[in-house]
């Protein structure tokens, strides 16, 4: 099997959440996001972008439900003892198989938790499955269980993190040269990507960003090359992966002789990154990391041109992110905790005078200081 953890290890995640599970009254969960059915049984599929979902009872006992083609995907990458195929056909609605399923499993009138928040239940999905069950059990809300289970990570998870964090340094390693006049944005990117499939690393779940001259203020990848000016700036977001598990970084690299306003925008990123590394520890939230990064951006007359969060936490995520879902942003409660891998980014696009600045990694959280996980400083890149 390729499994990627111990056996112990799955057991020992399985308890937490049936503990959780009993926690919240939960007969029942069904798990749709692809990082939770991977977290709990090591299963490891696409095949999310169809119908499937992992039955987990409060007892432990787990059944997948899913189509023919991941029958074998599931045997040889899981845990999972017992699977059922739903048929594809015309008309098929795959949550009656899932209605006559958890009526086999005997839990008619459960109370069921139920992943909505995720890449793997679409709208028609959820009304499908709201029109087949609400009248079956007591249906909740449970999108987030499992998804704040994997937010602390354990000794093997952070094993593979750090390989990951290896990756991201390699990807680094390889642009560097190229970021130069005249370098192609085609060749950084297959550089920087090939160096994290020739390390034994994996897809990342979300495009690697790359963007350079007025591109350089974009956020998400876009179609489209172009190469570097002799007085240039490119922006770059990537992720070394291993074993799904994601470490991301972030830079604005400049061509040419800095203009003040990117000197002025760098050492801006600096100061806040800094600041946020000592508030980045237990005894602190995710809110409180965004409002440093708002407060020190604001007193510098940033606010038009910074981002409304500045990271967020990373571990094993499939297509179409590599975002999990707790972020720095206003007002988020949540605790700042030993073991977490954090990736926080200072984003500037200053649109009125084309200047894009960017600083980031990721950090493992401690008792104490966080570790960057980057053997690269932060210093400014200048080709």
């Amino acid at each position: 099997m390729a499994l990627h953890f111990d056996r112990s290890e799955f057991a020992d995640r399985l308890a937490r959440l049936t503990t959780k599970m009993a926690e919240e009254k939960l007969d029942a969960i069904l798990l749709f996001a692809q990082e939770s059915m991977y977290w709990l049984t090591g299963y490891d599929t696409f095949g999310y972008c169809f119908f499937q979902t992992l039955v987990v009872k409060a007892d432990g006992s787990m059944t997948l439900l899913t189509r023919s083609a991941d029958l074998r995907q599931a045997r040889q990458t899981s845990i999972i003892e017992n699977i059922v195929v739903w048929v594809d056909r015309v008309n098929a609605d795959p949550t009656l198989d899932l209605k006559n399923l958890l009526s086999e499993l005997d839990l008619l009138g459960a109370k069921i938790g139920v992943e909505y928040d995720t890449h793997g239940m679409t709208g028609r999905i959820a009304r499908l499955l709201d029109n087949q069950l609400t009248n079956f059990g007591q249906l909740s809300d449970a999108s987030y269980l499992v998804s704040r289970l994997r937010l602390v990570k354990s000794a093997a998870e952070i094993a593979h993190v750090q390989r990951a964090a290896e990756l991201a340094d390699d990807a680094l390693d390889a642009a560097l040269p190229l970021i130069k006049a005249g370098g192609d944005e085609a060749d950084i990117l297959a550089a920087m990507q090939g160096a994290v499939f020739s390390g034994g690393g994996d897809y990342p779940a979300n495009e690697f960003i790359i963007g350079s001259g007025e591109d350089a203020l974009l956020c998400r990848y876009k179609a489209g090359r172009r190469k570097l000016d002799a007085t240039d700036q490119l922006t770059l977001e990537w992720a070394g992966t291993a074993a799904h598990y994601h470490v991301a970084m972030m830079r604005t690299a400049l061509v040419g002789e800095p203009s003040p306003r990117h000197k002025e925008l760098y050492k801006a990123c600096l100061e806040t990154i800094r600041a946020i590394e000592e508030v980045l520890s237990p005894g602190h939230t995710f809110g409180d990391v965004f409002d440093t990064h708002a407060r020190i951006l604001d007193e510098r007359g940033l606010s038009r041109h910074r981002l409304n969060a500045c990271g967020y936490s990373l571990g094993a995520r499939f297509s179409p992110s590599w975002m999990e879902h707790q972020m720095f942003h206003f007002g988020n409660p949540q605790e700042i905790l030993p073991g977490m891998t954090l990736f926080v980014h200072m984003i500037i696009m200053d649109s009125d005078s084309g200047a894009a600045m960017t600083l980031g990694q990721t950090y493992l959280t401690t008792e104490g200081a966080p570790q960057p996980l980057s053997r690269h400083g932060l210093d400014l890149i200048q080709g």
